[in-house]
């Protein structure tokens, strides 16, 4: 370079010198075009040897895929179902003397919840219980008065006709006692019915009846509608194709019918994350339904916080099998094209690939990749916006991390 300060020296006396001589001389001014030049050409040879230096490949994050055995579950939707709804009618003609409880109240088994006028029917009772005393009364009559001829015919002194008629009385008078007992019987139960009661445990609905109103004239009156909470069912269908599998899985594993019933069942509202509501399968049709090609299944739940209502829309998830050395990588690192999922890994040259890969099921924040990478594959975990395929880039290898224990249980969508 010290040519190159010579001639950036020269240059610079030379236009110093030009602009001190008197602009009208002819001679100055080419002078100063000479110098100019001379000038030029010395920065423009000292620029020459500038040359682009490339910036370093970027440091981007790696990782190896996790390694993990998995649980495998079937997910699907389905909708929940009360064990027993039942709707409370009048089955006796009367008015309602009183409603003994609120609309909207947890009952319990034989809990009183309408009472219908009840002296009629206490009447009733009163006047078929005369009748059994009067009949009790005549058999005892016509009894030893049969008595009486039977041992006057051993001695030949009644007749026949006499002893038949006697026998006669006495099966009547039996028969007549034996029907006011009947008639004792239904005269308590219509009593009985004076009293609804609840059913079972549950919840009764808003009453559909008022104090003093007439029910139960020419049909049953629907009073309310109790419906019970705990436990409850959950209603949902699996695919033939699913169906197929399992039945194979179940082979395999010598499951029966009857432990195929002690199959846990997890659930959970599209409110709430994972599946927290844990039962077993209760149910399982007998037949696939041919116009969706579907087995209609059902899960019962004991619902002890009442937390599920009959008719919510849930997910379910029923465990199959447990899946060894899955291979888990973060969902987000997971895009996706037109020609499907892929990641971004980086191969033995650091250079970023693309590979399509075939997606299992989620695990926490993590998701199963069941085909399309290997356990030494190095997925780029970070600068997912910024790396394309073919670049090269300098990997610093990480590790991700394992789901936790509530999570892998409750995490998978």
């Amino acid at each position: 370079m010290g040519d190159e300060s010579v001639l950036r020296s020269s240059g610079r006396s030379c236009m110093t010198r030009a602009i001190t001589r008197s602009p009208g001389s002819g001679r100055g001014w080419r002078a100063t075009v000479a110098c100019f030049v001379a000038s030029t050409l010395a920065l423009s040879a000292c620029g020459d040897k500038n040359t682009f230096v490339p910036p370093p490949p970027p440091k981007i994050d790696v990782a190896l895929p996790l390694k993990e055995s998995v649980t495998r579950y079937l997910t699907t939707t389905g909708s929940t179902a009360a064990v027993n709804s039942t709707t409370l009618v009048a089955r006796v003609q009367g008015f309602i003397q009183a409603i003994k409880y609120q609309d909207g109240d947890f009952v319990k088994t034989g809990q009183v919840l309408f009472v219908i006028e009840q002296q009629p029917y206490q009447l009733a009772l009163q006047q078929a219980e005369a009748g059994l005393a009067s009949a009790t009364a005549s058999t005892t009559q016509t009894t030893a008065d049969y008595n009486r001829q039977l041992d006057l015919a051993a001695k030949n002194i009644a007749s026949q006709a006499t002893l038949d008629t006697a026998t006669a009385n006495k099966a009547a008078a039996v028969a007549k006692q034996q029907q006011s007992q009947v008639d004792i019987d239904q005269a308590k139960l219509n009593l009985s019915y004076t009293e609804v009661r609840a059913p079972f445990d549950g919840i009764v609905t808003s009453r559909e009846v008022s104090l003093g109103q007439l029910v139960g004239a020419g049909s049953p009156t629907t009073l309310a509608t109790i419906v019970q909470l705990e436990p409850i069912y959950v209603n949902f269908s699996i695919s033939e194709v699913d169906v197929q599998e399992i039945r194979s899985e179940m082979r395999a594993r010598g499951i029966t019918s009857e432990e195929l019933k002690k199959i846990p069942v997890e659930v959970g509202l599209q409110s709430e994350k994972g599946y927290p509501h844990h039962g077993t399968l209760d149910y399982v049709a007998p037949s696939i339904t041919a116009a969706t090609g579907t087995l209609a299944v059902r899960g019962v739940l004991p619902n002890k916080d009442r937390g599920l209502l009959p008719g919510y829309f849930v997910r379910v998830r029923v465990p199959r099998a447990q899946q060894p050395d899955s291979l888990l990588v973060p969902d987000r690192v997971i895009g996706s094209d037109q020609s499907g999922r892929y990641v971004l890994i980086v191969n033995k040259d650091d250079v970023v690939e693309q590979r399509k890969v075939e997606l299992g099921q989620q695990v926490g924040d993590l998701r199963v990749i069941e085909k399309g990478i290997t356990p030494d594959d190095r997925v780029v975990t970070s600068g997912l916006m910024t790396v394309v395929p073919g670049q090269k880039i300098e990997p610093e290898l990480t590790t991700i991390s394992k789901p936790e224990a509530e999570r892998q249980a409750d995490g998978a969508q």
